[in-house]
């Protein structure tokens, strides 16, 4: 029997409400040229395929703190800090004036365990893009690397990018549990208005598939 991941011990619905946490401040937005400097959003063919494809046939990693993300197809490299939740039960984020950093939920899965993990970061702050600016630029197939603290690199690869309405936000889908080692990175996106910000948030859905 698995020992049961502090995710699954927490369930599901203890992160549910990072779906209105602001990720992004979009204030530079407003100074630029209207829609020029629009953080880019998921094409629909980068959607997340129907539930029942094939399992990875990675073993899970003993679980490790991670310290890094990185994913050289859209150029991040960045430490990682971890995030709790805050009194409200959202999940807390980054500072938004390190736009260079993100976070994980160290109260859940670890990334390379069996489960969900998650990382959170901003897209931008008021001096401009942040971390996971070009996160909806990202496509199906492309590697994410986690830098983890045993020394280990826990690979993944994106298995979709989409973008959900604050409104209508799949917490099941994005935080459910998972047999697999897999990883949700989510930033800001969905469009942003001036009365009440960013719209949605953009996910990307991965799986382990390697480890060195």
């Amino acid at each position: 029997m698995r020992r049961r991941s502090r995710h699954d011990r927490l369930g599901d619905t203890a992160i549910a409400a990072v779906t209105v946490v602001a990720l992004g401040s979009g204030v530079w937005l407003l100074g630029g040229a209207s829609g020029t400097h629009a953080p880019p959003q998921p094409a629909a063919v980068e959607g997340r395929p129907e539930p029942g494809g094939a399992r990875s046939a990675v073993p899970a990693l003993v679980p490790s703190v991670p310290t890094r993300i990185r994913i050289p197809s859209i150029r991040v490299n960045a430490p990682l800090m971890g995030l709790s939740l805050t009194r409200s039960g959202s999940l807390d984020v980054p500072p938004a004036q390190n736009k260079n950093l993100a976070g994980w939920y160290e109260a859940g899965t670890m990334p390379g365990e069996t489960g969900t993990a998650i990382v959170a970061g901003h897209v931008d702050n008021a001096e401009g893009p942040a971390v996971f600016y070009d996160l909806g630029a990202l496509k199906r197939g492309a590697r994410i690397d986690v830098d983890r603290r045993d020394g280990s690199v826990a690979v993944f690869t994106v298995d979709a990018v989409e973008v959900y309405a604050a409104n209508n936000f799949p917490d099941d889908k994005v935080y459910g549990a998972a047999p697999r080692p897999e990883l949700r990175v989510i930033t800001c996106g969905g469009g942003y208005s001036k009365s009440t910000g960013y719209l949605g948030n953009v996910v990307v859905f991965a799986h382990l598939t390697g480890s060195r």
